[in-house]
């Protein structure tokens, strides 16, 4: 949606929290921004824009990657019956989809409607299956505390007021139900049956059909959740017994598609079990939880990827392609649908950073550094690597406020500079609300497709709470794209330095209060060799869009591997002056594109390595080169995992061909 008219004031003011904007004052010094297009390349992946339930609409506008059927309400889905169990969330109640032709199940269901959209928009599934043992019984209401069969409850529903929440009127669980009110139990099997249902439909995951399975939905929740059916927490040995059954019935199934688990709740499902959660929630345990104890003292998390690396080595099958849990910030009333006060709205931009800053105490009960994407790709490394990242719900809260829709663009941009590799948001917005438009940011900015890079660069701000940068390189036409996030609520000027970049202008595409409607393109930016100064208003995402100008043409490096065996390799580099003036000294700069890359011993140059970041630095005796002159240099390196070329060399900070 493209704005066309000023918006009403009354409506502005209420998208903003309903915060009155002062009057703009002038623009203050801002922190340095600084992008070096030849470092800290790596890939972006796509699916980190999904989201959980987004209609047909906003899915297109969007070009939606990724796209989960989840939530509580999942766990005990019946396809055959397309009906779900709503859980705790709405009274324990079995509830059939709407359907227009119940008649022609499972054809038809709402699960095969999600998949058919999702094929129409170029959206990938993520399907979450059942592993708690129960489905809906049938396509027919009932509820798991009838207050009929169990007496009085503190709560019933508005519309089915037989059913209860599982309360007493003075608050106490009823315990004793009939898990068989709801629901009947089912293993594996169900899963297979589905998954032939879905290939027979939609094509294997490897011909387009259903890409991505979650293994449930936060299964250490259950005792609370599901507790109708499943009252006692969910301990290390089942969660992993489950686990190698299920999902080796998918792999079965569908051997080309990926599984997510263990899709817990949060940062505790990465620590306790649901059966030390139940237990402690009680007790007060945490210190020395039973379960925990009973495992060695070892946390969930490297538990549960131990386990799963143990299935591969003795089975020769990856069961666990992404290491899945959720996050949802624990900061007071960041999560919420309304953006808050002043204090409330400062907190929620701040409390992206529990995402990756290891200086960030995070301001709730966890009130420690939480670091939550480093924190799990240490785990993946350490006890089960080669398995992706994903988190399949996070919500920063504030959909309609400015304020939200600043949080999400901060916290896209740190997917990707990250490395996530798949990512939902829970909830979708609505097409019209702001958070869409940090959606767009960067994935159709101009309404015509422009999109952020696919390939991180490094990018960097002097105080990434009042700016924050996040830059990639787009593949099709080689631009440099460029995101910052105005978290202040003042016009800042800052300086934005630029490396490994040709550009002369920049195109600028901005979300701000000053047109809640959508993204806005402005005035061209002038960009010089060493970079630009720019003023980033208030509360703004602004994305610019360097094309590359012309070559330089003044230097050429070739990067070539003379032989090649298991962990090890030898590379000859040859750097060629093609300009008509002379270099004299010279510093080649590369990074290495896969993990396990390094300069073992060089010559010919006085080679350094720091992380990917590599320097070659001219010797005294081939320190010169004419015009049309050229020398060689080279390394023997280590690898492990793969070991492709490194895609960008600049020369004295200059990009070379």
């Amino acid at each position: 949606m493209r704005p066309t008219t000023a918006l009403l004031p009354v409506v502005l003011a209420a998208a903003l929290g309903g915060l009155v904007l002062p009057e703009p004052a002038l623009a203050l010094a801002g922190p340095a921004l600084t992008v070096d297009a030849t470092a800290g390349r790596h890939p972006i992946s796509p699916y980190i824009y999904g989201m959980n339930f987004a209609d047909e609409a906003l899915a297109r506008d969007i070009r939606l990657p990724a796209h989960r059927y989840g939530g509580n309400h999942t766990t005990r889905y019946n396809f055959r019956a397309d009906t779900t169990n709503r859980a705790s969330d709405w009274y324990f109640e079995n509830i059939p989809n709407d359907n227009p032709d119940p008649a022609s199940l499972p054809k038809g269901s709402e699960t095969d409607r999600f998949v058919q959209q999702n094929q129409a928009t170029g959206a990938q599934t993520v399907m979450t299956v059942p592993l708690i043992g129960w489905i809906a019984k049938e396509r027919a209401r009932s509820c798991g505390f009838s207050v009929e069969k169990y007496g009085p409850q503190e709560s019933t529903d508005p519309w089915a007021p037989d059913c209860g929440n599982g309360k007493t009127p003075d608050g106490t669980l009823v315990t004793g139900n009939d898990p068989k009110d709801t629901s009947v139990a089912v293993g594996p099997g169900y899963v297979t049956d589905w998954i032939t249902h879905l290939k027979g439909e939609f094509g294997s995951a490897a011909d387009g059909g259903v890409q991505f399975y979650d293994l449930d939905n936060e299964p250490d929740l259950w005792h609370s959740t599901h507790r109708d059916v499943r009252p006692t927490g969910l301990g290390y040995d089942e969660l992993r017994d489950r686990t190698y059954e299920y999902a080796a019935a998918i792999k079965a199934a569908d051997p080309g598609a990926k599984t997510l688990g263990p899709v817990g709740w949060g940062l505790n499902s990465t620590i306790f079990s649901g059966l030390d959660q139940d237990v402690c929630s009680r007790t007060g345990c945490w210190g020395n939880p039973p379960d925990r104890a009973a495992h060695g003292g070892q946390d969930l998390g490297p538990w549960y990827l131990d386990r799963m690396r143990e299935y591969e080595e003795q089975h020769g099958t990856r069961i666990l392609d992404y290491f899945d849990i959720h996050i949802y910030p624990q900061q007071s009333g960041v999560f919420n649908d309304a953006p808050g006060d002043e204090a409330t709205q400062a907190l929620r931009l701040r409390s992206t950073r529990q995402l990756w800053d290891p200086t960030y105490v995070d301001e709730s009960w966890i009130n420690q550094p939480v670091r939550f994407i480093p924190r799990l790709r240490d785990m993946v490394g350490q006890h089960y690597p080669g398995t992706k990242l994903a988190i399949t719900e996070y919500n920063w809260g504030a959909h309609g406020s400015l304020n939200g829709a600043l949080a999400e663009a901060d916290v896209l941009g740190i997917f990707g500079r990250e490395g996530l590799d798949l990512a939902n948001l829970w909830t979708a917005p609505s097409a019209d609300q702001p958070v869409a438009n940090a959606f767009r940011i960067y994935r159709n900015y101009d309404g015509k497709g422009g999109a952020f890079g696919e390939t991180s660069v490094r990018a960097t701000s002097a105080d990434q709470d009042k700016l924050a940068v996040y830059a990639a390189e787009r593949a099709g036409d080689k631009a440099l794209t460029l995101v910052v996030v105005n978290k202040s609520g003042d016009d800042l000027t800052s300086p934005v330095s630029l490396a490994g970049v040709s550009a002369t202008t920049a195109q600028v595409y901005r979300y701000s209060g000053a047109n809640l409607a959508g993204i806005v393109r402005e005035a061209d930016q002038p960009v010089a060799s060493s970079g630009f100064t720019a003023t980033f208003p208030a509360n703004s995402v602004t994305h610019l869009v360097l094309p590359p100008g012309p070559e330089t043409g003044d230097c050429q490096v070739s990067y070539t591997v003379h032989g090649s065996w298991p962990g090890g390799f030898t590379a000859q580099v040859t750097i060629a002056n093609t300009g008509t003036t002379a270099i004299d000294g010279w510093r080649l700069g590369f990074d290495f594109p896969a993990a396990g890359q390094r300069v073992a011993q060089g010559w010919s140059a006085d080679w350094r390595q720091a992380g990917a970041a590599v320097t070659a630095a001219s010797l005294s005796w081939n320190a010169k080169l004419p015009p049309g002159a050229s020398t060689v240099i080279g390394f023997n390196g280590a690898w492990s995992g793969s070991n492709p070329a490194p895609a960008v060399f600049t020369l004295n900070g200059r990009r070379c061909g």
